[in-house]
């Protein structure tokens, strides 16, 4: 894909969402990086569920190890992996106490040190929490990444390095944003909506039609 069809595909979703924002309901950088470590192979929609649960007490690390490990775990029980996930962000919660002050680092690496925290999750926290132009590929942005071929490739990092190469400075900021909805909505992992698709023109699917009926 060239440099042009690029551009245009991220103007036109730029101008649809000029300030694309997370799905995940959050109160400060603390509950965006809890809600995010509890996001791994689960929806937004029920992280939201079940942080909706504890957030209007639990504000920060301190909060959270006043909650308890068994009182979390019984808190996000409806999503998977829920017994893990209470371990790790507990293990999160005494660490940021521990070595930051009770406060999310703006730092990759301290980040990523922190327990269930991997590239992805410090990404969005780096890119909500402070602004960085980072992007966390996810499913959404791995599968329209190679589908459009916007930037393809056969892992996640490859994927990453080339949006982050081949993606105009002026969308870096909001880019994982729109990507992530466009996959979520549009450009969905079975029958893609292309009948409704903004960005139809410039997308170098092989597959598209505008023919199919969408439900």
């Amino acid at each position: 894909m060239n440099a042009e069809k690029r551009h245009r595909i991220y103007a036109t979703l730029a101008k649809a969402n000029p300030n694309p924002k997370t799905e995940l309901e959050f109160g400060n950088p603390f509950q965006l990086l809890i809600a995010v470590l509890l996001s791994a192979q689960a929806t937004d929609k029920s992280v939201n569920a079940a942080t909706r649960r504890f957030f209007p007490t639990v504000k920060t690390p301190a909060d959270l190890l006043a909650m308890g490990e068994a009182n979390l775990a019984d808190a996000i029980k409806t999503i998977g992996l829920f017994r893990n996930k209470a371990k790790n962000a507990i293990a999160t919660a005494q660490q940021l106490i521990t070595l930051h002050g009770g406060e999310v680092p703006h730092d990759r690496a301290a980040l990523e040190a922190l327990p269930g925290v991997g590239r992805k999750t410090a990404n969005v926290v780096l890119n909500e929490a402070f602004g960085d132009a980072t992007l966390a590929v996810d499913t959404h942005v791995f599968r329209v990444a190679n589908r459009m071929k916007l930037a393809p490739g056969k892992t996640v990092d490859e994927v990453e390095r080339k949006l982050m190469k081949f993606t105009p400075p002026e969308f870096l900021r909001g880019a994982h944003h729109w990507l992530i909805l466009h996959g979520r909505y549009t450009c969905v992992a079975r029958n893609p909506k292309c009948g409704i698709c903004p960005v139809f023109d410039d997308c170098e699917f092989t597959g598209k039609t505008k023919s199919e009926p969408f439900p």
